[in-house]
């Protein structure tokens, strides 16, 4: 069984920082591709940045491009969410996600086999 765990979320003012972890524990996790997603009250559920199990390809969406950075420490099993810049917009829980093939996972959540719980990003004006 794989368990997805995030880590690092709260309460920041719009312009600050702040970074995002998630481990992945379980049976070859350091070759699973891994995703950011978020989802705002009363909102879909929505993609953020997608990173292969190589950490050789990376995708973000339009809307944090430029602030947002993911890595990956496959010693650790350890995938990172860097945002900078942050807004009021960017409020939502933080969810990753794991899927459990090597390819890049890209944009669509039915392609993650597992989640984390969410961790909670609120960004004040």
């Amino acid at each position: 069984q794989v368990q997805v765990v995030e880590s690092g979320g709260g309460l920041v003012r719009a312009g600050g920082s702040l970074r995002l972890s998630c481990a992945a524990s379980g049976r070859a996790t350091s070759t699973y591709a891994m995703g950011w997603f978020r989802q705002a009250p009363g909102k879909e559920r929505e993609f953020v940045a997608a990173i292969s199990w190589s950490g050789g390809t990376t995708g973000y969406a339009d809307s944090v491009k430029g602030r947002f950075t993911i890595s990956r420490e496959n010693g650790k099993n350890t995938v990172y969410l860097q945002m900078n810049s942050l807004k009021p917009e960017d409020t939502a829980v933080y969810y990753c996600a794991a899927r459990t093939r090597t390819a890049y996972g890209g944009s669509d959540p039915s392609t993650y086999d597992y989640w984390g719980q969410g961790t909670q990003v609120t960004v004040s004006s």
